[in-house]
């Protein structure tokens, strides 16, 4: 699978999971219910360290820049 995740998309991916997986940690929060949602932070994350997105490869999207 090629890259198909660019700079930008990037950024707004690690943006994303680590805020997402910092609300699965209710450091000094009460618990809401919703802190187990948190938890799928890691998929961004993982997305934008890989560069490649399998959503992206299913719908012939590419957010990178042409070589």
């Amino acid at each position: 699978m090629g890259k198909n995740v660019g700079g930008l998309d990037r950024i707004l991916r690690i943006i994303l999971g680590l805020g997402l997986i910092a609300y699965a940690i209710p450091l000094g929060f009460p618990h809401t219910g919703w802190n187990a949602v948190g938890r799928i932070g890691v998929v961004p994350l993982l997305t934008a360290m890989a560069g490649s997105c399998p959503l992206y490869s299913i719908a012939g999207i590419s957010t990178c820049p042409r070589n």
